[in-house]
């Protein structure tokens, strides 16, 4: 059978709608988000709309939009200290990036993402949702080494620890936090980065579960400390 033959259904993004969801997902919005959740509610708008038709989501994630993408981020805004400055790696779709910022207006972000096409779906959303704690660069992370200087580093879905160390650590300039959001193999990609770990000077590793009370599935994210 040919691939038109069974072609992937017309995705309705009503299906992503927050009163729609599940009574656990409604609760957790407001419990994250609160008097911002009007602004999570057009983010999450945006990604199951502007987001599928530029090509930065599938359209079979729109059901889970809320849980597994979104709220699977914003748990994380407990891990952020007030006032802190967080670079969000491989921005993508603004997860974690814009999730964290619109719970967040204590805290600034910028966004390092190198594809054209998703830096200007990114600003166009930031307009939207007047984010005045977000900024977007245009660079792969390892060109703004020299200019970025930061007290977090915040990825998901952008690589293996392994990888990842080198591609963002350099951002705290030797002091602060790599948040990377994980799956399962958490443990497993620590045990695997044990010489990279070792060659940035990483002062603690650890795997954390975030949200256990608040979402069906906890996020895990592998938090790397250095300095004193």
């Amino acid at each position: 059978m040919a691939l038109t033959d069974n072609p992937i259904p017309e995705a309705d993004p009503s299906d992503a709608e927050l009163a729609r969801q599940e009574s656990w997902v409604v609760d957790a919005v407001e419990v994250l988000y609160g008097d911002r959740t009007d602004v999570a509610e057009r983010f999450v708008h945006h990604l199951v709309t502007t987001g599928i038709e530029w090509g930065l989501l599938g359209p079979r994630e729109i059901p889970k939009m809320w849980d597994r993408h979104v709220l699977n981020c914003a748990v994380v805004q407990e891990l952020l200290p007030k006032g802190a400055l967080v670079a969000d790696v491989g921005s993508g779709a603004g997860l974690p990036g814009i999730a964290l910022a619109i719970a967040r207006p204590d805290v600034q972000f910028v966004l390092i993402e190198p594809l054209e096409r998703r830096v200007d779906w990114l600003e166009m959303v930031i307009a939207d949702l007047e984010l005045e704690n977000v900024d977007v660069v245009r660079a792969r992370s390892e060109q703004v080494f020299e200019t970025v200087d930061v007290d977090i580093v915040t990825a998901r879905a952008v690589s293996a620890m392994k990888s990842l160390v080198p591609m963002t650590v350099p951002l705290l300039h030797g002091t602060g936090e790599l948040l990377a959001i994980k799956g399962k193999s958490a443990a497993n990609e620590i045990e695997k980065a044990d010489k990279v770990l070792r060659t940035f000077k990483t002062k603690n590793s650890e795997v954390l579960t975030v949200g256990d009370e608040l979402l069906a599935v906890a996020t895990t994210v592998v938090r790397l400390t250095y300095g004193s």
